[in-house]
């Protein structure tokens, strides 16, 4: 399993410790260091079940500063979402963790973080 994580985020690292005291075997995604491109946030997105309008923290600056509540919100500006995202990975909500397999959730809360180990 793999979480996208920014260290300075108290729910990344709550995630972060309780995946670490049931013992489970992850990697981590500083995802502000290595940006996921397009295509690995669609994937991500496929994952969730989620649109990019979904994952997106509005209440960011740059998230403001670029409009981004006023974007439309269907299959027509999924693209430029996707694309806003990739550039500005800042406004990516966070924790998500992709498991094993094949699926992933945003892990803002102990149950979510939970329901990732069962999925390994």
């Amino acid at each position: 399993m793999e979480i996208w994580i920014n260290p300075a985020c108290s729910k990344c690292r709550s995630a972060i410790s309780l995946l670490d005291a049931e013992g489970a075997d992850y990697t981590v995604r500083r995802y502000l260091e290595e940006a996921p491109t397009e295509d690995e946030i669609r994937a991500v997105l496929g994952r969730l079940g989620l649109e990019p309008w979904d994952i997106t923290r509005t209440q960011e600056a740059e998230a403001k500063d670029m409009g981004l509540k006023e974007w439309p919100r269907d299959a027509g500006a999924r693209d430029r979402w996707v694309a806003a995202l990739a550039a500005h990975p800042k406004l990516i909500q966070r924790p998500i963790i992709t498991a094993d397999d094949g699926s992933a959730v945003v892990a803002r809360t102990e149950e979510a973080v939970r329901g990732a180990l069962g999925r390994g």
